[in-house]
């Protein structure tokens, strides 16, 4: 085993100042095994690399000589750590809005059962607030000056009562947002601009803008990002 190696490291230093004297001329650093014009260690043909003359155990490599030194250690890369995602963005807070609806548009004079024309009208209300999460529903029922303040007091809470209903049953807005109050024949729209109190056609007309009921509505809507 001795005369192999020693047979190997003369070989290998009288062929080297041949083969490699301009590599070994260029570097100031003496190598420990011969390499090729692209920095490739020589093998030979039984693959074990070419020490040069100046080779020690110190400057063995474990490609080259694995019997002096230990396998190195695998180096274990840390996972990438995962994507934080991103927060979803909070819910827009909608400001409250407040629609007057013509109480002749939803229930037919001096009544309290809403007409098709009015669920139409509060159909169209809720797809105008899609998307909303309701917070607070405020329905508030008026009359006009005609008949009793008791009678007007009852019918326009009627009319308020009448719109929650429509809208818990057939629209599914949770009852507990919805709050009701009827007023009477309380702030007129009209003012005093329609004269008389006797009950004619002329003057239910001019008294329309006063029969209503607002409908006053506040909630959260989701962002679209």
């Amino acid at each position: 085993m001795k005369n192999t190696v020693t047979k190997k490291l003369l070989l290998g230093a009288a062929v080297l100042p041949v083969l490699f004297s301009g590599v070994a001329m260029a570097q100031e650093v003496p190598e420990a095994y011969a390499v090729d014009s692209v920095g490739e260690v020589v093998r030979d043909s039984s693959g074990d690399c070419w020490r040069t003359g100046y080779w020690t155990p110190a400057m063995a490599t474990y490609e080259c000589d694995p019997d002096l030194l230990p396998k190195p250690e695998k180096k274990v890369e840390a996972p990438a750590p995962e994507p934080i995602p991103a927060p979803a963005p909070a819910p827009a807070y909608t400001e409250p809005e407040k629609i007057s609806l013509s109480a002749d548009q939803l229930f037919d004079f001096d009544k309290a059962n809403l007409r098709p024309e009015g669920k139409q009208t509060l159909d169209d209300l809720v797809a105008k607030l899609g998307g909303v999460k309701y917070d607070t529903v405020v329905a508030i029922g008026y009359a006009d000056r005609l008949g009793s303040d008791a009678y007007n007091k009852k019918l326009s809470m009627r009319r308020a009562e009448a719109v929650k209903a429509y809208l818990v049953n057939e629209k599914g807005i949770p009852a507990d947002r919805i709050f009701v109050d009827g007023k009477g024949e309380a702030d007129p729209v009209t003012g005093d601009t329609c004269k008389g109190n006797k009950k004619t056609k002329a003057l239910i007309a001019c008294l329309q803008p006063d029969r209503r009921v607002e409908v006053e509505v506040a909630g959260t809507k989701e962002t679209v990002q």
